[in-house]
């Protein structure tokens, strides 16, 4: 039986270049080689795609874009081609795909672009379409969305790049109706870069700065203070949900941002909750990623606040997929090891190609 033609997209120009790499060298580990015949394309940080023929442990290290080996790819958005054309010694070869499995983050990866070109190809995919991938990285549309089907989230407010000469005057009426602790963000940053908790009106001014240095457009949200609860959700027309963990800190409050958030080293499932909150939380992230039009995986975060408010704060279509990372481990806990977790999310791309969500 011909095996199954995956190919892994990674790297990319957006700040989480490292992150990405890091994520695909386990995923492509992890994929079931009896099974499947793995192509990888990484894309380097100046946004050229390449063919790579070596080892996840380069791709891991980030040497990968020096091996000789590799050579110019491309993935037409003519479906005629269904596949990648890789540029080898002035020849083009078309190696057809089955499926892609896009390890991307950021800009041009979580935000619809890769996704919109995989649709335009024809080749199945792992994770949730362009609209949804761009409402869920727009944390405005997120809000707009969730506002729609009443899912509570923190109170929040948007100034965008028409509004730059009047920054002042917002940031006035904003601590008027909103009060301070504020948490300030670009508006489609896949990273903490550019977001920044105020306490003040003069930090609150700059932080709006600081945002627009990342985007034409940004998010203040009320800071929630609370504890730091995580799900995934996956599947397609019935999707299920894991249990619910919980970061610890030793910290008083949890900080959104930095950096270091980004393993599940401080994970502890399942969250040491009412069975209530569990099933409340759960129910409501369903709804989410329903109401979002996600599909084969979302990690959505949650703050509980100190008054027992279920409040939701993030959705992310491409989280990190390190053995370490918060996804892998609430799904391994389900019972859905990494090796399996990579295998279903492929296998359910090529079943759910034809549908539409």
């Amino acid at each position: 039986m011909a095996k199954i033609k995956a190919a892994v997209i990674f790297g990319g120009v957006s700040r989480e270049h490292e992150l990405s790499c890091a994520s695909a060298a386990d995923v492509i580990r992890n994929i079931p080689t009896d099974k499947y015949e793995i192509i990888c394309i990484g894309i380097t940080k100046k946004g050229r795609w390449l063919y790579f023929p070596g080892s996840p442990d380069e791709i891991a290290d980030g040497t990968w874009d020096q091996n000789s080996d590799c050579t110019p790819a491309i993935i037409s958005p003519d479906p005629i081609n269904g596949g990648v054309i890789v540029i080898e010694d002035g020849e083009a070869t078309v190696r057809r795909l089955d499926v892609v499995f896009p390890v991307l983050q950021g800009k041009f990866g979580a935000d619809g672009a890769i996704q919109g070109l995989l649709d335009m190809a024809g080749i199945p995919y792992v994770g949730s379409g362009l609209l949804a991938s761009a409402s869920c990285t727009d944390k405005s549309h997120t809000h707009m969305v969730l506002d729609d089907y009443n899912i509570r989230t923190a109170d929040w407010r948007v100034i965008a790049q028409r509004d730059i000469n009047s920054i002042e005057e917002k940031c006035h009426e904003y601590e008027r109706k909103m009060g301070f602790p504020l948490l300030v963000k670009p508006a489609k940053s896949g990273s903490t870069a550019g977001t920044s908790i105020a306490w003040s009106y003069d930090e609150l001014l700059n932080a709006v700065k600081v945002a627009f240095s990342n985007d034409n457009k940004v998010v203040i949200e009320k800071h929630l203070i609370g504890r730091k609860l995580e799900t995934v959700v996956f599947g397609y027309e019935e999707p299920k949900c894991t249990y619910v963990g919980e970061i610890l800190s030793t910290d008083a409050e949890y900080d959104p941002t930095e950096v270091r958030r980004t393993t599940g080293d401080d994970l502890r499932v399942p969250a040491e909750i009412p069975g209530e909150i569990q099933d409340n939380i759960r129910s409501i992230a369903i709804s989410a990623y329903k109401a979002l039009g996600c599909r084969g995986m979302a990690r959505i975060d949650f703050v509980l606040t100190n008054d027992g408010e279920i409040i939701l704060n993030k959705i992310g279509t491409a989280p990190g997929l390190r053995t370490n990372s918060v996804l892998p481990k609430l799904m391994a806990h389900y019972g859905t090891p990494l090796p399996e977790l990579v295998d279903m999310l492929m296998e359910q791309a090529i079943d759910n190609a034809v549908k539409k969500y």
